[in-house]
């Protein structure tokens, strides 16, 4: 089976992922950030952080890497839609906003990479 399927495989769940995060996000928080977004990123950054890790144990070989990695994590993380959301914001002229979104996006899901990885190292 190519790499490419695989990739394609993870996408078609992640993508999913992502589109319920948000629709749970919508109808369960405050409208005041965009929640959907930035938890679907924050899982993203977890979840990739570990794979990375596990992958330079052994523990996730390519076939692995390419569903779950780049497939699931891809799709499921939002890059675009975050840096939409934070331009919509500078617009608005929400400028403290779009600054704590930014800066929360960035600080959280680092954090967030190395704890996944961390995980993956007490594991392996």
């Amino acid at each position: 089976m190519g790499e490419w399927f695989l990739v394609l495989a993870g996408g078609a769940v992640g993508a999913p992922a992502r589109y319920l995060i948000g629709v749970a996000a919508r109808d369960r928080l405050p409208a005041s950030l965009h929640w959907g977004t930035f938890l679907a990123n924050m899982a993203a950054a977890l979840l990739l952080g570990f794979l990375v890790q596990a992958g330079t144990q052994g523990a996730l070989g390519a076939t692995g890497q390419a569903l779950l990695s780049t497939g699931f994590c891809g799709a499921l993380s939002t890059w675009s839609t975050f840096s939409k959301e934070v331009l919509a914001l500078t617009d608005a002229r929400r400028l403290a906003r779009a600054g704590g979104y930014l800066l929360a996006t960035v600080a959280f899901g680092l954090g967030l990479s190395f704890a996944g990885g961390a995980l993956a190292q007490a594991i392996w």
